[in-house]
């Protein structure tokens, strides 16, 4: 049976670009943390992609927190391509955020505001959820269209089976139009969220596998589900503090994680969220993800970041804090 991954959205295309830093796909480390010579996009530095190598592992066990790394080297010598590296081999359910020291002067935001958010960016929360979900092949779709346009809205029935039951459910207008997105058609398995509704295609049954003498090659033949039609399933959501601070911050305050212009969010909102946070972490619905924060040009930084810096380091969901700087020696 086809495993079941609701909370799989990453489907958006990604525009790719090429960067500096765009060929780096890890740090080049083989399972004993010995670096090869040429790997995932690294050439060289082969101590310090060790050494980094190690404090990955540390973090993956979650043995290291509120901990500061300093790389320091020259110009070009690679130590914003080693943080890369780091991010990379974390996955992407460990969340990193990246920030150059001159770019907290530029915001219209204090200094210590915009560091809060990067920390909180670099935070993430694992909510896990459990969902009533019916899960099934579907034999046939029948829509009845009205004759008059406007007489009434349209109406259908559904026919989902397992390898031990076959259900018709009654379909309502936005269930036909989901039906009709997802272009849904009888050897279709499919899966359908009880709560919202949401329809995931699964694929199609291996039963149905010489209905067509082709298939294109995104064509996915699953088995026919066993069991029960509906089914418990636990879905696993992942985001950052600073995204619930945002959507909480005020009213609509999810439009401005696309916008960006998120302003200064108030201490109280935090406070609330931490509270909660820490509840669901109790009752079992939640966990925390320590990220990576890498700040780049760290000399630019002021003797009031350093010492917020170092204050924000103590908190027990800090994340780990690369930073990296080109200077040997710098008066702050």
């Amino acid at each position: 049976m086809a495993e079941l991954k609701l909370s799989e959205s990453r489907d958006l295309t990604r525009i790719e670009r090429i960067g500096a830093h765009s060929h780096i796909r890890g740090l080049g480390l083989d399972s004993s943390l010995e670096p090869r010579d040429v790997s995932e996009g690294m050439v060289g530095q082969t101590q310090a992609r060790k050494a980094a190598g190690v404090i990955l592992q540390m973090i993956k066990d979650g043995k290291i927190a509120g901990r500061a790394i300093l790389l320091a080297g020259q110009p070009g010598t690679g130590k914003t391509a080693i943080a890369m590296g780091m991010a990379k081999s974390l996955g992407l359910e460990t969340p990193f955020a990246m920030l150059s020291g001159s770019e907290l002067f530029s915001l219209d935001m204090s200094k210590t505001e915009a560091l809060m958010q990067a920390f909180r960016k670099s935070i993430g929360v694992r909510i896990k959820e459990e969902t009533e979900v019916i899960e099934g092949e579907v034999v046939e779709v029948q829509i009845d269209r009205p004759a008059v346009s406007g007489a009434a809205s349209k109406t259908g029935k559904l026919t989902l089976k397992t390898t031990d039951m076959e259900t018709v459910y009654d379909l309502g207008a936005k269930m036909i139009e989901a039906l009709g997105k997802e272009k849904v058609q009888s050897g279709d398995v499919i899966a359908i969220d009880k709560a919202s509704g949401k329809i995931t295609k699964l694929g199609r049954s291996f039963s149905r596998s010489r209905d067509y003498d082709a298939m294109g090659p995104q064509t996915k033949f699953v088995q026919c589900p066993d069991g029960e039609l509906q089914k418990r399933k636990e879905v696993v959501h992942c985001v950052t503090l600073h995204e619930i601070d945002v959507i909480n911050s005020r009213t609509q305050g999810f439009l401005a994680l696309f916008t960006g212009d998120t302003g200064e969010i108030r201490a109280e909102v935090r406070e609330q969220i931490d509270t909660k946070v820490a509840e669901w972490r109790e009752e079992g619905k939640a966990d925390i993800v320590p990220g990576v924060l890498f700040i780049d040009e760290v000399h630019m930084l002021d003797i009031e970041c350093f010492s917020f810096l170092n204050r924000a380091l103590e908190n027990e969901m800090a994340p780990i804090l690369v930073v990296a700087t080109n200077r040997g020696i710098t008066t702050i």
